[in-house]
């Protein structure tokens, strides 16, 4: 059969991340018929615990003599086997591919341990491992000859953002793995790969598509994007989740499904006998979570994203068409990560009355028993008053504020809790001279300095990659028992600017001609997804038929989100702007928008999540012929 006339390849999202739930694997593999499972165990959170583990472990590693040994020091996502061994024998039973990048910064030891442990199951299944992602010697080589590696966040170089890199791991794309797959093997182990890129592996693998289909490797790479966060496509964190706890649809979500087509367009749907749903608005919503622009890059492919459809085409079935493929860029997002120094926090819980004087009153008492040398040695010292107390609370706990005192310093004596003369030890000592209604937890361990790094995002050119793909199975061409395959670049690259096309919509409604309006949250009737990237936040929103996007379009300009956010969440930097009409929605990207990211964030929306929900809660003039359709 020609690749072209073959049936789609179905292939199942069983990972959003290390925290996803264990059994997916299994469950997917025993109850679905399914070609090709993939999964995500990484982020850049995961990326930097496991990158500076492997740099502290490295003088041990070292030493080991046995492979047990090396396994003490290896930084893998060990929760993997606990999702993937009970799935052994129907993976090996059925025939089912796995693709995950459970790697994490030592790769080959992953996929050594799971060949030993499958064998010791008694089953013969093909590992592979991808190679090529830790660029540390690579990037601090580039440094050493003066490349600057400006961050993509806040385009400050290496040198201006002050720290020395500890690690640096890059993205690859997906076609190392459609490789591995056409050589025979059942499982691929990869390390930081995209998201996307075990999804447009599979694909790639079934359809026999060449590195220059860039139609069909962006078709893919979008539906990776979709199925790479798992639940999060079939209802998780959709803004119309009232709609999925109304049906009681919103325990155990599915996990999701989508059958590729030779064209790269795909039908998405979830497992069957689970909650969940699979709707225009969960997809829609997904789509929405962490893109950057109209443009969608990765190693093998740009896909252009303005014009995607999605379509219901069945109950939890839905049609995803539209993208469009151009070359991809040069090169690729490189992470560095450096050590910024120690952290703590602790928190004193009020009540009562008059809240804005008692967080004042706590923090002004705080400093001055710390003095002013001591407050000269924290790189940051941030108060902050965490919810409000309202008139007539219902019960206590909702009258009760976090007064959050968060602290960062490169002195680790000065936020070593046992130090009389550090900082938990003295802002303490405030609490028996504190304000009427304050009292504090009773596990004080996050006061202890811990160490934090920082994330700087940057590019590196895709000539430095050397991506390999490693079979671990005696086969044709191998050497010393194991084959070895040096990927290629892709045959073609094309230029972008580093600023993503942002615009205002053209050719906007007037307001005031959608007819009478009510004053309401503007989640009333708009949906909405909000993510991050390092410290970028993107939001995008849109809403359910055509009139409400001629007004959503018409009302949401960059300067009515500055609006919105309000002088305090508005940090002054960029916006860009984009339109999806197919699906009316409005993206927004904020520029360095959140305290440098995961890693060292000193805000509660550490992963960007949050926004989306705090600008629809607010209030905007929505025409009342739209509210009598009825509120989300």
């Amino acid at each position: 059969m020609s690749p072209s006339a073959r049936r789609p390849v179905r292939v199942a999202g069983a990972s959003g991340g290390f925290s996803d739930r264990v059994r997916a694997i299994a469950s997917l593999a025993k109850n679905e018929e399914v070609d090709v499972i993939v999964g995500d165990w990484l982020s850049e959170l995961t990326m930097t615990i496991h990158g500076t583990g492997k740099i502290r472990n490295m003088e041990q590693m070292m030493k080991a003599r046995t492979f047990e040994e090396k396994l003490d020091y290896a930084m893998f996502a060990e929760n993997f086997l606990d999702c993937f061994l009970p799935a052994v024998p129907d993976l090996a039973s059925k025939g089912i591919k796995l693709a995950v990048n459970a790697g994490a910064s030592d790769t080959e030891l992953l996929a050594q341990l799971i060949d030993k442990k499958v064998k010791e199951m008694g089953y013969n299944l093909k590992i592979a491992w991808i190679e090529g992602d830790d660029v540390t010697g690579a990037v601090k080589g580039m440094l050493n000859k003066g490349e600057g590696f400006k961050s993509l966040m806040h385009g400050k170089s290496v040198q201006e953002w002050g720290l020395d890199p500890v690690c640096a791991q890059c993205y690859l794309g997906g076609l190392g793995i459609a490789k591995a797959l056409s050589e025979g093997a059942d499982v691929v182990i990869a390390g930081r790969v995209s998201d996307a890129s075990p999804i447009i592996g599979a694909a790639a693998w079934w359809h026999e598509w060449t590195s220059d289909m860039f139609d069909e490797l962006a078709g893919s790479l979008i539906i990776g994007h979709l199925l790479e966060c798992a639940a999060y496509v079939s209802g998780g964190y959709a803004s119309d989740f009232r709609e999925v706890l109304k049906a009681g649809k919103h325990l155990n979500l599915g996990f999701p499904i989508c059958a590729i087509d030779s064209k790269g367009e795909g039908v998405m749907y979830k497992e069957k006998n689970t909650g969940g749903v699979m709707t225009v608005n969960s997809v829609t919503s997904q789509l929405l979570y962490e893109i950057q622009g109209p443009q969608y890059y990765n190693c093998d492919v740009t896909a252009q994203i303005e014009n995607i459809k999605i379509e219901q085409v069945g109950e939890d079935r839905v049609k995803v068409s539209g993208v469009k493929g151009l070359p991809p860029p040069p090169t690729t997002k490189v992470g560095l990560t450096g050590f910024a120094g120690w952290q703590a926090e602790y928190h004193v819980y009020l009540c009562g009355l008059h809240i804005e004087e008692k967080c004042k009153w706590t923090e002004e008492q705080i400093k001055f028993e710390l003095g002013e040398e001591t407050l000269k040695k924290f790189s940051l010292l941030k108060f902050m008053q965490n919810g409000a107390s309202p008139i007539d609370a219902r019960n206590q706990d909702v009258a009760t504020v976090d007064f959050r005192i968060f602290a960062q310093s490169k002195d680790r004596e000065l936020l070593n809790m046992r130090n009389p003369q550090g900082f938990f030890r003295v802002s303490m000592v405030t609490f028996l001279q504190s304000c009427p209604g304050a009292s504090l937890g009773n596990d004080m361990r996050q006061a202890e300095g811990k160490p934090y790094y920082e994330y700087h995002p940057s590019l590196l050119p895709q000539s430095a990659l050397q991506q390999r793909v490693h079979c671990l199975w005696e086969a044709e061409g191998a050497v010393d028992g194991k084959k070895v395959i040096d990927m290629p670049l892709a045959p073609e690259f094309r230029e972008y600017d580093r600023q993503q096309p942002s615009y205002e919509t053209t050719n906007p409604i007037p307001l005031d001609s959608f007819g009478p309006t009510v004053r309401l949250p503007m989640g009333s009737i708009v949906l909405g997804r909000s993510g991050d990237k390092c410290s970028d936040a993107n939001v995008g929103f849109f809403v359910r038929n055509d009139d409400e996007w001629e007004w959503l379009r018409s009302l949401l300009t960059i300067d009515k989100i500055k609006e919105l956010l309000g002088p305090e969440e508005y940090k002054g930097k960029p916006i860009d702007r984009f339109e999806m009409p197919n699906i009316r929605a409005v993206h927004f990207l904020l520029h360095d928008h959140l305290d440098r990211g995961y890693d060292a964030c000193s805000t509660y929306d550490t992963l960007g999540k949050n926004v989306c929900e705090y600008l629809r809660a607010k209030t905007v003039d929505i025409p009342i012929q739209f509210v009598k359709r009825g509120v989300l």
